[in-house]
């Protein structure tokens, strides 16, 4: 098992792509190909797993496909048809990042649906991959359990070495934060001994990231509620630059952008609210 860091916009601790033998899990934006491709070699992986479709995670699926046309994709069942058409996916991130999509995440090429084996959470996959639905972060959001290490995508937050700060990614559109604790305790159950984390590296400490994922996203959560936006950001700025040195703060701050965590949180309440009414401070 290694992870492959995919050097974001030439910034290492960004984005990495974990491979386990020939399966890769979150092979990240097409912007990254090339410097996948240079890490796997001439050996074509089998599979690739998908914690959730989003652009920094899935977006070279498609791209990775064309290379080799009988890699085999597995999503769950809500992502799967936007990997196939990814159309509403690209409309919807382009809302997000603007001018910034190019450059950020490169082209997002579909994949055939004959190339889509879809998860609904429960499987056990070739090689003994467990597969859990960890929704919170993404509503279609899975992560994997091999040989005692949890691939937890983005429910298991950022957190950048050799910093132990964790940091609950909170994007729009659909964070939920009560989803989120269910799965979080879904991965607990599994009780593993090492989280492998998107952004970024293997976490060894797993019970205590987990616990402090729980403490962390309410603690977020009710700044975003009591605060506005301006409070928000300069509050999180501070955290992460007391997180470690400007680089790993720099590292930080691209892979989990403040502004994102306030617009995603400033929905959730705000759906919240028209859901179950005002909450009482």
């Amino acid at each position: 098992m290694r992870v492959i860091d995919l050097m974001h916009l030439g910034r290492a601790r960004v984005i990495g792509c974990w491979q386990v033998g020939d399966v890769l899990i979150d092979p990240g934006p097409t912007s990254c190909l090339e410097t996948l491709l240079a890490a796997v070699g001439d050996e074509p992986p089998r599979a690739l797993l998908l914690t959730h479709i989003h652009l920094d995670h899935a977006g070279a699926s498609g791209s990775l496909v064309r290379r080799w046309p009988d890699l085999e994709v597995y999503v769950h069942e809500r992502g799967a048809r936007h990997m196939a058409d990814p159309s509403r996916l690209i409309e919807s991130a382009t809302r997000l990042y603007g001018e910034d999509m190019d450059r950020l995440w490169g082209d997002f090429v579909a994949v055939p649906e004959a190339n889509l084996r879809v998860l609904s959470g429960g499987e056990t996959l070739p090689g003994g991959f467990e597969v859990a639905y960890t929704p919170g972060h993404a509503s279609h959001h899975v992560s994997y359990l091999h040989d005692g290490t949890a691939f937890v995508g983005d429910v298991g937050g950022v957190r950048i070495p050799p910093s132990s700060f964790v940091i609950p990614p909170t994007p729009p559109p659909d964070i939920d934060i009560e989803a989120w604790h269910d799965s979080i305790e879904r991965i607990i159950a599994w009780r593993p001994e090492r989280l492998a984390i998107t952004h970024f590296g293997a976490a060894e400490d797993a019970a205590r990231h987990l616990a402090e994922m729980h403490r962390r996203l309410d603690e977020q959560a009710e700044l975003s509620r009591r605060s506005d936006r301006h409070a928000f950001l300069e509050r999180i700025a501070l955290d992460v630059a007391a997180a470690g040195d400007p680089e790993t703060a720099a590292a930080y701050a691209q892979a989990a952008p403040k502004d994102q965590l306030y617009a995603g949180l400033e929905r959730y309440w705000r759906k919240r609210s028209e859901t179950v009414g005002p909450t009482v401070s």
